[in-house]
């Protein structure tokens, strides 16, 4: 019972994230998440309730369907094209991360040199997710948008390598590199084999099912939801990445969706709504719980001066990490200057980070070294927020503002009304069918008051309902005003090239409204 009150807690926090995010446009819902989940620790009747952080299940349940969506979104032919620049990002740019950040904390830190590792490790995920939050309102270039998505997806499970590696050096005393080696290559190839065979299996039973009588659209989603989830824990409970795994999984499900659109399109269409909310809420849920963490954190550590160690070290490994990425990306990858600097600031930390570090929890770790590592990685990812929010708007160019975005696209769906309702005006209907009509095509652009709305609804309630043949007609009066309003904005989004996409945006609002309006009780007769 508390387990569901404390999700419906951060389920709800991120839900009033996301809305104050539309309030406050020019500020990321990342932020905005991070601040609703420190107000959360704050009210004690709220961070009473709150149940004790599992990395185990932070990673399980959010981190991993996270990933897999990230992966579903990505061709897995670029994957093959980028192979070469995976391998550089995710093995030697994180053991060049490790090495550099581990001498520079046990040097200037005053830590031992296996503690040091272990910080170094942890500080070596990035994060896709928090990479957007820092580039709101800009446009991120392509090239090294590339390299940093690719590098987000897979050098999680290199991090937990070897973050194991530095552990065992920290309870054993010693480095076994021999069984390290062994262990990367079983974690990272088991994690790829065993992704690449569950998901084809999955992929093969849902297509048979489509093509069966006891197909259920609802049970197929349920099944493409919760694949992740079952993956992840699948693989480690048989000693490999089940991070790898879930995005390798992601991978083949993005190929079968491309060759299965029409197959069934009313499942794929609600499976990619289902994923989109998803996606919105946990990547909201995951600042929230980094805000409520970071706070619950800072209270627990008594300030001293030799306390502020973990500063220290935060700022060490931040530092580190940024100038090893620049430098690896100028001699190896072949940026020029300001490529160097957006690809090192865009590893930004973030809920991965935040989990490794709380893995240690399992382990033989003292609490004081505990507590250290905590707070240092938060030091850390709040550093890798902040930064590149600043420097960014000197680096990147922007993009249109969503003030400039709402006013162009509020004009663009005026004109569109517009030419439907002039359409409808020309059509021979009766006076209820063309004023319930033309009702509903003024809503679409928001233009009705809630108390037209009002008043609409109470002459829903008193009147009779269409009448079959009525019926038809408003279908078909729809129809012609829907087709009127495609015409437009395909002749709009030939002109309009900057806000295409938000054009086809509009377009696909159409189509969905067109499959609302075409429906079963048009054949039901008049008589009744």
């Amino acid at each position: 019972m508390n387990l569901m009150i404390s999700t419906f807690i951060l389920i709800l926090a991120a839900v009033v994230s996301i809305f104050l995010s539309q309030v406050f446009s020019k500020i990321s819902v990342s932020y905005i998440s991070m601040i609703v989940g420190g107000i959360i620790f704050l009210v004690p009747d709220l961070g009473s309730r709150i149940q004790n952080f599992s990395s185990d299940i932070f990673i399980g349940t959010i981190v991993a369907p996270l990933l897999f969506f990230e992966g579903q979104a990505t061709r897995l032919n670029a994957v093959g094209k980028e192979i070469k620049h995976i391998i550089q990002t995710t093995v030697f740019l994180v053991i060049l991360c490790l090495i550099i950040a581990g001498f520079g904390v046990w040097t200037i830190g005053s830590v031992s040199l296996p503690l040091a590792f272990i910080l170094a490790a942890i500080s070596t995920p990035t994060d896709a997710t928090a990479m957007e939050s820092v580039t709101n309102g800009l446009k991120a270039p392509q090239s090294e948008g590339v390299y940093l998505k690719m590098e987000s997806l897979f050098n999680d499970a290199s991090g937990i390598i070897l973050l194991n590696m530095a552990t065992l050096w920290y309870i054993n005393g010693y480095i076994n590199y021999g069984e390290t080696i062994i262990d990367f290559l079983k974690s990272a190839v088991g994690g790829v084999l065993f992704g690449f065979a569950a998901a084809w299996i999955i992929v093969i039973f849902r297509q048979i099912l489509i093509r069966t009588s006891y197909n259920s659209l609802n049970a197929q989603n349920l099944l493409y939801i919760v694949t992740p989830l079952i993956l992840y824990y699948l693989a480690e409970m048989i000693h490999v990445s089940g991070i790898i795994a879930v995005v390798v999984a992601g991978l083949v499900h993005n190929a079968e969706a491309q060759r299965s659109r029409l197959t069934n399109a009313p499942q794929v269409h609600l499976g990619f709504d289902l994923v989109s909310m998803i996606t919105e809420i946990l990547n909201s849920m995951v600042f929230v719980i980094l805000g409520f963490m970071f706070l619950q954190i800072i209270s627990k550590e008594k300030f001293t001066y030799n306390s502020f160690n973990w500063l220290l070290i935060g700022i060490v490994l931040y530092i580190a990490n940024v100038l090893t990425r620049y430098i690896y990306g100028r001699l190896r990858l072949n940026f020029n200057n300001k490529s160097g600097w957006i690809f090192a600031l865009g590893g930004v930390h973030g809920a991965v980070t935040l989990a490794l570090a709380y893995t240690l929890a399992e382990f033989h770790v003292k609490t004081g070294d505990f507590n250290l590592v905590l707070i240092s990685e938060s030091v850390l990812i709040i550093l890798s927020l902040i930064v590149p929010t600043i420097v960014f708007r000197f680096l990147l160019e922007k993009d249109a503002t969503d003030d400039e975005i709402a006013t162009e696209i509020g004009k663009i769906r005026v004109n569109m009304v517009h030419k439907a309702i002039d359409a409808v005006e020309k059509m021979y209907l009766p006076d209820n069918v063309k004023e319930s009509v033309i009702f509903d095509l003024m809503a679409q652009k928001q233009r009705t008051r809630t108390k037209d709305f009002v008043k609409a609804w109470v002459k829903v309630v008193r009147h009779p309902e269409f009448t079959g043949a009525e019926k038809e007609l408003e279908m078909r009066a729809f129809m012609n005003a829907l087709a009127q309003e495609r015409e437009y904005l395909d002749m709009i989004s030939q002109s309009e090239v900057k806000y295409q996409n938000y054009v086809f945006e509009l377009y696909n609002e159409i189509l969905m409204a067109e499959s609302l309006v075409i429906g079963p009780t048009v054949s039901e007769s008049s008589d009744k």
